[in-house]
């Protein structure tokens, strides 16, 4: 009855696909599972880490090295999961207010950061349901691996940018529309490899760079040109890299209003 309940409170927007929340909401418990169905994200999450690191104290004119080099930040990490990026990025001095779609992926983050003792804003929203409340803008927004999972991306894109403060960030991370990427990321990682559950992503719900651009830069947003990010078989270790045409990351600046 538990999962009927939680059912019910799950929440709506346009740019929701009820299926892909769904998907990931069965999976909630395994979020912290090195081993289980979101091994990939324990695998890329050092490399997300860093380039986030990097990139927000580079813009803001922040000391990388320190203990703590995003203190003083604001961020907001849409579709946050069971908070693997939230928390370390909490760690790092930040204030993150972590927001998904499925309740019990909420669930599992709060217990999680309350059983670590990190100390981070999870919520049950929607972006849109967000950025309707009135809700402070943001130093940074972080949008990774979410873009290809919603229903409406140019939208989803564009309300998620709306709650980054002028001249802020927001970094983007997804799968390229591309038939090399239809085969290492969807056929080789999903039934070939078995990295992530059959059905995990679907092609033509893949954006490609152009895409996030043609979204955005009419309404006066900044989008940089995209790193690739690429797995090292040899070294079991994800690497930035200079070819886009499987995994991306980009990274988006607000407008100076």
């Amino acid at each position: 009855m538990a999962h009927a309940n939680e059912a019910v409170e799950e929440l709506t927007s346009p740019s929701i696909d009820p299926e892909e929340v769904e998907k990931f909401s069965a999976m909630a418990d395994e979020w912290w599972d090195p081993d289980g169905k979101f091994k990939p994200l324990h695998k890329i999450n050092p490399l997300r880490l860093n380039y986030i690191r990097d990139t927000l104290t580079r813009h803001f004119g922040l000391d990388a090295d320190a203990d703590q080099p995003l203190k003083g930040l604001r961020l907001l990490d849409i579709g946050c999961g069971g908070g693997l990026l939230s928390e370390p990025l909490a760690r790092l001095g930040a204030e993150v207010v972590g927001v998904d779609a499925a309740i019990r992926n909420v669930k599992t983050a709060k217990a999680h950061a309350e059983k670590t003792g990190v100390k981070v804003d999870f919520r049950h929203r929607t972006i849109e349901l967000l950025a309707e409340s009135g809700e402070k803008p943001f130093d940074a927004v972080l949008n990774m691996e979410v873009v290809e999972h919603v229903s409406d991306p140019a939208q989803f894109l564009k309300t998620s940018a709306s709650v980054v403060k002028p001249g802020g960030l927001m970094l983007v991370s997804t799968i390229n529309r591309t038939s090399k990427a239809f085969v290492m990321a969807i056929f080789g990682a999903e039934y070939v490899l078995g990295w992530l559950p059959k059905g995990t992503h679907q092609f033509d719900k893949l954006v490609k760079p152009e895409e996030i651009e043609a979204a955005l830069a009419p309404e006066g947003y900044e989008v940089g040109e995209p790193v690739g990010v690429s797995f090292n078989p040899l070294s079991d270790e994800w690497r930035l890299s200079g070819d886009t045409s499987v995994n991306y990351m980009t990274v988006v600046t607000a407008p100076e209003k």
